[in-house]
């Protein structure tokens, strides 16, 4: 519904009020909460009250801030769109020309043009509600419609948040200990974080959440923004002195890389806002909208068995057949040769790119393998590194041009390997043809897709050295594009040397995503669950690795490594021929029990509690329904008390009566004097267990306990 200077979009529990006065560009006046039906007077009457006091200069004043804020009407904060026309055209007024607002079964939207005459510039402007989920999204076009060239070095939306947003959360890290978060008070001045690497980074945020004082999981009003693109990027909370508060979010071009000529067009990559009373009611709108997407898979996550932490390059024949035979017995339903199957690949020094099977290693071929992979009923998939290049490779001799090069060489080598340049239309077609073909070949139905190099200098060799950088990640998404639709049916899962590249673009094209090479349960629990904040538990790649961790060489019993990895779509990363009986009966368990309860795994809400004690965790998954539920209880560390006392059960429904047991998978409880419920369970309100809660177990760091929650016939009275 629209009055004639503001429109009200609404949908998936979302409301927006947009204000188009006065000619400007789309002001946003609220986003978050559906305000209900409203009629032209009101939502006039709303865009009127937020309207401020405006002295002698605008600069010094508070005001509703277009999405794409100028300078020449007084933004002093960061820019809307940086470019010029060598020199010329560089500080642009954008005026609005019209607007329309259309209604689909999937969003309601906001279609705004607009245009400089005196620089020849048009802007068009899409604000969108999804239906799904309520989130909000929105990206600029700009078309050069004058004779010059236009060169564009920014060109960045923000969505604004209200005075009440006083903290700001993100993410950093590094490889194998991803998604640590961070809080700052929202200060004047800009919070950035940027990713220059040609993919979001091992480092990267995720998204940008800024929140009443003290938000957590399930109390606080909080907003998010986070960027839909694979490559270069920003994400900024600003503030100015006038008190404006924006989340702002753009693509990061290098210089000359997007230069426009006459009716040339950029359009901007999808910002996404989301908002929640609490972090588990933002996360579960990202959630939503993935489990929405035409690329969601529709089919129970297959058991993975993946061979990298158990044989690495020391691959033949008869390991893998008993190697997968050995996966079949403790209930795998799909098996995944990793790294070092193709031509003269020993280690990672060489062969990036010779994606050629290797005669020496399979001298009659891969098909036998896979041939006994599926007799024993399981799926076969292929570790891949499709970008990427060893200069010791058949490839790297017979192109060198395909290589990246900004004009001082090929640059620094990152694990022993450099950039194929995917924007030559040559590179591009080989790698497309001799992946297919061994999709077709070996029966694929998965592809393992790594990335493990930052793309730093990537210039075009065969062009001068010109970027690359936004030209690589289009050309990864083509690749992609273009393998679905030859191989109907393939998963694909991004990984990049862990959780490098993990957001709604590669999203749209993927069915997994591998949150962190770290299969350290210890570290798992914090990876997986901040990488919750976006990616629901049956899109993350969660393995039960070895004892002894291969990444932080700490050592942890299979119960806890067995539940950290239940909590996803699961794997094993183990070495299942040279363990022990008893062992791979533990591991055959924790298949068994995640298997039974993988449809309430992979489709319900994830909810997590707000615990005093920082040692604590207690986290879960409730269905749709609230009918039933599972959560986990852990300890991180030596809590600073002891016992850590009642814990509430967040997300079921108060009305209902529930039945509250505890599990043990592969058999093991724990030790010591426990609370007397453990051993005899209980029935409660779920009002009761969320208010008053459950006294915790007795645990040693490192250790955690399983809950399975069942509502009760109504009319009983245990």
């Amino acid at each position: 519904m629209s009055s004639p200077e503001s429109v009200y979009l609404r949908a998936g529990g979302t409301g927006v009020i947009i204000s188009l006065a006065d000619a400007r560009l789309p002001r946003i006046l609220h986003w978050g909460e559906d305000l209900g039906p409203l009629g032209a007077g009101e939502i006039a009457a709303i865009a009127h009250g937020a309207l401020p006091a405006v002295g002698d200069s605008p600069v010094t004043y508070a005001q509703p801030i277009p999405v794409l804020g100028q300078l020449a009407e007084g933004w002093m904060g960061r820019p809307g769109l940086v470019g010029d026309s060598s020199g010329q055209r560089w500080a642009a007024k954008f005026a609005h020309v019209s607007a329309r607002t259309t209604s689909t079964d999937t969003a309601e939207t906001l279609v705004a043009e607009a245009r400089d005459p005196e620089y020849g510039l048009n802007l068009r402007i899409e604000i969108e509600v999804l239906h799904a989920s309520g989130l909000i999204r929105q990206r600029a076009t700009l078309t050069n419609a004058a004779a010059e060239t236009f060169r564009v070095d920014g060109l960045e939306l923000a969505l604004p948040v209200p005075q009440a947003a006083t903290e700001v959360l993100d993410l950093t890290g590094r490889w194998s200990l991803e998604r640590v978060p961070q809080r700052r008070e929202f200060h004047v001045g800009e919070w950035a974080r940027t990713s220059r690497g040609g993919k979001p980074g091992l480092e990267h945020t995720l998204l940008l959440a800024a929140g009443e004082p003290g938000f957590g999981f399930r109390s606080g009003r909080v907003w998010a923004t986070h960027l839909g693109w694979s490559g270069n990027q920003t994400l900024v909370a600003e503030r100015t002195p006038a008190d404006v508060r924006r989340l702002a979010a753009s693509e990061v071009l290098a210089s000359g890389e997007v230069e426009l000529g006459t009716d040339a067009s950029y359009t901007t990559p999808w910002q996404y806002g989301a908002w929640g009373e609490g972090l588990d009611a933002l996360a579960a709108r990202f959630h939503r909208h993935l489990r929405a997407l035409p690329s969601y898979p529709r089919s129970p996550r297959p058991v993975i068995v993946n061979t990298w932490e158990a044989v690495y390059f020391d691959q033949d024949l008869d390991t893998l057949i008993a190697f997968a035979e050995e996966s079949a017995r403790i209930g795998a339903e799909r098996f995944v040769i990793d790294d070092g199957w193709f031509l003269g690949r020993r280690d990672d020094t060489t062969s990036l790119g010779d994606w050629i099977v290797d005669p020496a290693v399979w001298p009659t071929g891969i098909e036998p393998l896979v041939d006994r992979v599926e007799e024993l009923g399981m799926d076969f998939g292929l570790w891949f590194e499709p970008e990427m290049i060893n200069l010791d490779s058949e490839l790297a001799r017979e192109h060198p041009e395909w290589i990246f090069d900004a004009g001082h060489g090929v640059g620094l080598p990152s694990r022993y390997q450099h950039v194929l340049d995917l924007g030559h239309p040559e590179a591009y077609a080989l790698v497309l043809e001799r992946v297919s073909a061994l999709i077709t070949s070996l029966r694929i139905a998965y592809v393992k897709w790594d990335h493990n190099r930052y793309l730093l200098d990537a210039g075009h060799t065969a062009d001068g050295g010109r970027p690359g950088l936004r030209a690589q990640t289009l050309a990864a998404y083509a690749l992609m594009d273009e393998l679905a639709a030859r191989h109907p049916g393939l998963e694909i899962e991004s990984c990049a040397s862990g959780g490098g590249r993990i957001d709604l673009g590669v999203l749209e094209r993927t069915q997994r995503v591998w949150p962190s090479d770290c299969n350290d349960p210890h570290e798992r629990l914090e990876i997986q669950r901040w990488t919750s904040l976006i990616v629901p538990p049956e899109l993350q790649g969660t393995h039960i690795g070895a004892e002894e961790s291969h990444t932080t060489h700490r050592s942890h019993p299979l119960s806890y490594r067995g539940e950290k990895a239940l909590w996803g779509h699961l794997g094993v990363e183990t070495n299942l021929i040279t363990a022990d009986e008893e062992t791979k009966r533990g591991v055959a368990a924790w298949v068994t029990f995640h298997r039974a309860h993988r449809a309430l795994l992979h489709g319900g809400t994830v909810v997590h509690a707000d615990l005093s004690e920082p040692a604590a965790r207690l986290e879960g998954v409730v269905s749709p329904d609230a009918e039933e539920a599972l959560f986990a209880f852990s300890i991180t560390e030596r809590p600073r008390t002891w016992p850590v006392g009642r814990i509430g059960f967040p997300g079921l429904d108060d009305a209902r009566q529930y039945r509250v047991v505890a599990v043990y998978p592969d058999g093991t409880r724990p030790g010591g004097a426990q609370p007397p419920w453990l051993e005899t369970g209980v029935s409660l309100g779920g009002r009761a267990l969320r208010l008053v809660g459950l006294e915790s177990p007795s645990l040693d760091p490192d250790r955690s306990l399983l809950f399975h929650v069942v509502a009760e016939p109504a009319g009983d009275d245990a």
